[in-house]
């Protein structure tokens, strides 16, 4: 899968660890309610462009899914800062600044 780096050269894969720390931390410098989002352009970074088969959960299972997340981050992250500002429009905007849609909206 991934013998393509067998063949780069060195700047080439420079290049690429570059390209790849650059969407490592971008994903881990997300914070407040962007956490809550997948982060696709991670996946881009990928040589092979597949269209991921997501499997969404049901709302209740979902959202106990939400609670455990933001409970180990309590017991992992104790110190983390607060970030008490509501959700908003601009939490729903990727990298490059489009605005997603909820699938009931035109």
């Amino acid at each position: 899968m991934d013998e393509d780096l067998a063949d780069m050269e060195q700047h080439e894969l420079v290049a690429e660890v570059m390209k790849l720390r650059t969407a490592i931390r971008e994903h881990r410098d997300s914070s407040g309610h962007n956490l809550c989002w997948h982060h696709p352009d991670l996946w881009g970074t990928l040589p092979e462009q597949v269209d991921p088969d997501i499997a969404v959960p049901p709302w209740p299972t979902f959202l106990r899914g939400c609670v455990a997340y933001r409970q180990s981050l309590d017991e992992q992250a104790p110190e983390s800062r607060s970030h008490d500002a509501e959700y908003d429009e601009q939490s729903r905007r990727s990298p490059d600044g489009v605005t997603w849609k909820d699938e009931n909206e035109s």
